[in-house]
């Protein structure tokens, strides 16, 4: 691969890339998976969007592989709180892999809210590993229009 001549300070990472490259170049004479981590040391924590509409705020979270049953949905005050355990499938055993960079185990995900929420009227949907929690503002939170008088 040719690469042009660039300072030092254009490529800041390159460092790290060399580092990560040699480290795979040795690692991978071994047969055991250097990246493969035990259950109990894996800690994930789902990507998440927040954003905010004029009548509500969505959250949404990557959980992909998980069952509707295996995540647990909640609110208290204006916090939404998402919960779970991704599980590794019993089938495969520890010496079987050869690399593995999926996160398993427990995780939990919190979140704060700008503004207040009608907590009774929150819904959640699951979809194709993205859970959607859609939460309606409180009506103390709505903005409201007030009209201007010309006099």
């Amino acid at each position: 691969m040719l690469e042009r001549w660039r300072p030092w300070w254009a490529r800041p990472w390159r460092p790290f890339e060399e580092m990560e490259r040699r480290m795979e170049d040795a690692f991978a004479r071994f047969p055991i998976a250097w990246r493969r981590f035990p259950l109990e040391e894996a800690a994930w924590a789902p990507a998440l969007e927040v954003y905010e509409k004029e009548d509500k705020f969505v959250v949404r979270a990557e959980l992909p592989g998980m069952k509707r049953e295996e995540i647990d949905v909640s609110v208290l005050g204006n916090t939404l709180s998402i919960k779970g355990e991704r599980k590794a499938e019993k089938e495969i055993r520890e010496e079987e892999y050869h690399r593995c960079e999926m996160c398993y185990g427990a995780f939990s995900r919190s979140v704060t809210l700008p503004a207040a929420i009608e907590s009774g009227k929150v819904s959640a949907d699951y979809k194709d590993g993205i859970l959607e929690v859609t939460l309606p503002k409180a009506e103390v939170a709505k903005p409201q229009k007030i009209e201007v008088k010309v006099k």
